[in-house]
């Protein structure tokens, strides 16, 4: 029993002298000693802000439609005797070119008659006349004779049987004139709906057109994008008033440009897209000089570069440093996060310009930032010299706004 005894201290005994030599080292261990280094600030990409003079341009598109489309109607009815070649799909017509003619046999003939009939109301006007002269002669001794008497009544009848004649001759002119189709102003013919031998009615459609001598062209502006052109809802301007556009569209493979005016915005508000429509006036769109002899054709699409007001002393920082909700990560002097407020009056894929929030020459982070706060340290990778200078206007094509 002792030899099993043994045999059963000795695991035990082995178990309590591991314990004590753990114990041991645990107590005679050397401690470490306390990291007073402070955390190693967070790399960052800076780009000092500067002070411009600029006029930025706003990009916008539209369609391009014509100022005056109109469906070419008849007003008197009647067979087509006559076409103008220019009265074709494609056609340019001049002002008050004959597009169309009516048979004019019947509004020829009503014409006769009414001058006849103007020719007998002027003889019975006359006699009324001679009537009254006599009795106003023969009843000058008489007190008060009646307005009856003296023919005054016979007189105011001839006289609006005149004018009634006058009336139906002039009416009878102006449907003979409408036998000859024009319209008095310049333009194509987009479709024709009538031709020669065929009888139309009053109000028949017979084609439309659209007018070349003006064309416009409906861009869709965004609040941020007004703010650039410091233009207010409901503008309205001709002259030096208007801004500037210039119009470009790729046609067989070249670019070609357009100038125009914006002249106007809507008064209201597109409750589909929030955004306000501004119309672009072009002059003479089909003239020799346009677009370098290409005409800005109605219903192209067309790229709008809009010359905005001029930004005196405005902040220019990198598009990359403005972050969401307009806030502005600053490396201030102490190497510390400053996260401030901004206005911006102007922004494309490359540049924000700032009215307030940046002073030039602070540096604007425009690297990414994991969990920032604002006071945490931060180091600037490149932390080269700080720049305050003016640079001249130098409208950017590339709009993001």
């Amino acid at each position: 029993m002792f030899t099993q005894l043994r045999r059963a201290a000795w695991p035990i005994g082995i178990g309590i002298a591991g314990i004590a030599v753990f114990v041991l080292l645990q107590v005679t261990k050397p401690k470490p000693l306390p990291n007073i280094e402070p955390p190693r600030p967070t790399s960052v990409e800076v780009v000092p802000s500067i002070r411009t003079t600029s006029r930025p341009t706003v990009v916008a598109y539209g369609e391009v439609r014509p100022g005056v489309r109109t469906e070419l109607v008849a007003q008197v009815g009647g067979r087509i005797t006559s076409v103008s070649p220019a009265f074709i799909e494609g056609g340019s017509f001049a002002p008050n070119e004959v597009l169309l003619k009516i048979e004019d046999t019947d509004y020829l003939a009503a014409v006769d008659e009414r001058e006849a009939r103007v020719a007998a109301a002027k003889v019975d006007l006359e006699q009324a006349l001679a009537d009254a002269d006599v009795a106003r002669k023969q009843l000058a001794g008489q007190k008060n004779p009646s307005p009856l008497a003296l023919k005054k009544p016979q007189v105011a009848r001839a006289q609006a049987a005149l004018k009634a004649a006058q009336t139906a001759l002039s009416l009878a002119q102006t449907n003979l004139e409408r036998t000859r189709v024009s319209l008095p102003f310049a333009g194509r013919v987009q479709r024709q709906s009538a031709d020669l031998g065929q009888y139309v009615g009053p109000g028949k459609v017979l084609g439309t057109v659209f007018g070349t001598d003006v064309a416009e062209v409906r861009l869709a502006l965004t609040d941020s994008q007004l703010t650039s052109l410091g233009i207010p809802i409901g503008f309205s301007g001709e002259g030096e008033n208007a801004l500037s556009v210039t119009l470009s569209a790729v046609i067989g493979g070249e670019v070609h440009y357009w100038r125009g005016q914006l002249t106007r915005l809507d008064a209201a508000i597109d409750p589909g897209t929030r955004s306000v429509y501004g119309t672009v006036r072009v002059e003479d769109p089909y003239g020799s000089g346009a677009g370098g002899g290409m005409p800005l054709a109605v219903g192209l699409y067309v790229d709008a570069e809009i010359e905005g007001r001029t930004l005196i002393d405005a902040v220019q920082i990198m598009a990359e440093g403005l972050r969401a909700g307009d806030e502005v990560f600053v490396l201030d002097g102490e190497g510390l996060l400053d996260v401030r407020k901004v206005e911006v009056v102007h922004r494309n894929r490359s540049t924000v310009l700032l009215s307030s929030g940046v002073e030039a020459g602070d540096l604007i982070i425009v690297s990414a930032i994991r969990n920032p706060v604002r006071g945490m340290r931060l180091q600037a990778m490149d932390s080269a010299g700080i720049a305050e200078r003016t640079t001249p206007a130098t409208p950017s094509k590339d709009n993001g706004a």
